[in-house]
């Protein structure tokens, strides 16, 4: 699978890896990357991306001359990631199991042109959901086509599956209506409608699958496009899309397609998932669509890059430069709870006394809660005396309470200001020599 597509990026990375980076070299290049690629089904607006992310990342990058084809490759990988995570992800499982909740039956409306195989991915989708133990009712809309409800017929008795038909030339959008009557009154998960395969090009045909839509309302609208038909089905899941606005599509006989390009070009014009591959004839034919594998088929190993976790990853060979260290410098904690450890320099009071104003319970309070010794000379009374004035003016604290910087600012200014004691006599007796 996906040969052509696996060879053009081949190439272009040793090529790139041959040469010194410079612009016009890899302005060459990539042009005859672009033309690789539209050999092999990709479209010119998914080519446009490619090449313009790549040349973004190659020019004026750093690279060890032998790690640029390695660097292309990683390039490469991420820019098809990219364009693989850019739609949503839908999971018809769990859309079903979150309307059979409410009570309602989830309504899936394909639609595609002759020779597809729409009707086939149906009936597989059908063997699918019959699988996981849903309960389902199949609407032969397609009321054109010669043989297209003797065929669902077949399918539906091989698979033992309900089928709500009437005959041909009748109104569609009817059919469909009975078969969504029908799910409701007997209480059926899931009614999968056909339609009849048309051009893109074909405005009655086109309007005859917007009535359909309009009546029953689906939940989800699958386009059914054939791998081999390459930029053909491009273009159709770009019409289609106009006028059906379609959720998701099935690509079959995707085990021949040697190009590869249609699923990752639907993905981007349409801006919606490929949700199942087509890969065979028998019921079970039907995987579902991974990136991680389509990646693997194009590019062989993904050792080099974490598709899961970064689709976008940073070109880690230019600079290693652990710039990031700069951003986050942290010096400011210290500066949130200083301690009032300035009180214990504060001054003395002008008064012969170094306890004048202070009571005596005040002193032996503060002692007690500070575990204080008694002063043993006229400094340490001095002290003391107004580590007490201090407690007292700042409400008697408890050991551990302290005050905010600003009262702290002003308590240190007003007794920076008082004179220095007389050397008298004091009033425990502590005398100044």
């Amino acid at each position: 699978m996906f040969e052509k597509l696996r060879s053009a990026f081949s190439d272009a990375a040793k090529s790139l890896g041959e040469k010194e980076l410079n612009e016009k070299d890899i302005e060459s290049i990539l042009f005859e990357l672009e033309i690789s690629l539209l050999e092999s089904d990709v479209a010119g607006e998914v080519i446009d991306e490619i090449k313009s992310d790549l040349k973004e990342k190659l020019i004026g990058s750093k690279v060890n001359k032998h790690e640029v084809e390695k660097f292309v490759k990683v390039s490469l990988i991420s820019s098809i990631s990219a364009l693989f995570d850019a739609v949503e992800k839908v999971d018809l499982i769990e859309k079903i199991n979150e309307k059979k909740k409410q009570g309602q039956p989830f309504l899936v409306l394909f639609v595609g042109i002759n020779g597809t195989g729409k009707t086939t991915s149906l009936v597989k989708i059908a063997h699918l959901l019959q699988q996981a133990k849903f309960s389902i009712v199949i609407a032969a809309a397609d009321t054109f086509r010669a043989g297209a409800i003797e065929q669902l017929r077949e399918h539906t008795n091989r698979l033992n599956l309900k089928l709500v038909a009437q005959n041909y030339n009748s109104d569609p959008a009817a059919v469909a209506r009975d078969a969504v009557l029908y799910a409701k009154s007997h209480k059926t998960d899931c009614v999968l409608i056909d339609t009849a395969g048309r051009m893109q090009t074909n405005e009655n045909l086109m309007q005859q699958i917007a009535k359909i839509t309009k009546v029953v309302n689906p939940d989800m609208k699958i386009f059914v496009g054939d791998s081999l038909a390459g930029n053909d089905t491009v273009n159709q899941a770009r019409e289609f899309h106009k006028h059906v606005q379609f959720n998701a599509s099935i690509l079959t006989k995707s085990d021949a397609d040697a190009k590869g390009g249609a699923a990752l070009s639907i993905v981007k014009v349409t801006s919606t998932p490929i949700i199942y591959l087509g890969t065979g004839q028998e019921y079970p034919d039907l995987k579902p669509f991974s990136k991680e594998t389509f990646l693997k088929d194009v590019f062989g190993s993904l050792d080099d890059v974490d598709i899961k976790e970064s689709p976008k990853p940073e070109p880690q060979l230019e600079s290693p430069k652990p710039e990031p260290q700069l951003e986050s410098p942290k010096p400011e904690p210290q500066l949130e709870s200083p301690k009032p450890t300035v009180v214990e320099e504060l001054t003395t009071n002008s008064s012969d006394d170094p306890f004048e104003g202070i009571n005596d319970d005040d002193i032996a309070t503060y002692s007690d809660l500070y575990d204080i010794p008694p002063p043993e000379n006229d400094n340490d009374a001095i002290k003391l005396g107004n580590k007490i004035r201090k407690w007292i003016k700042d409400g008697r604290l408890e050991p551990g309470e302290s005050k905010t910087n600003e009262e702290i600012k002003d308590d240190v200014h007003k007794q920076d200001k008082e004179e220095e004691p007389k050397k008298k006599r004091g009033r425990f007796g502590f005398l100044k020599k």
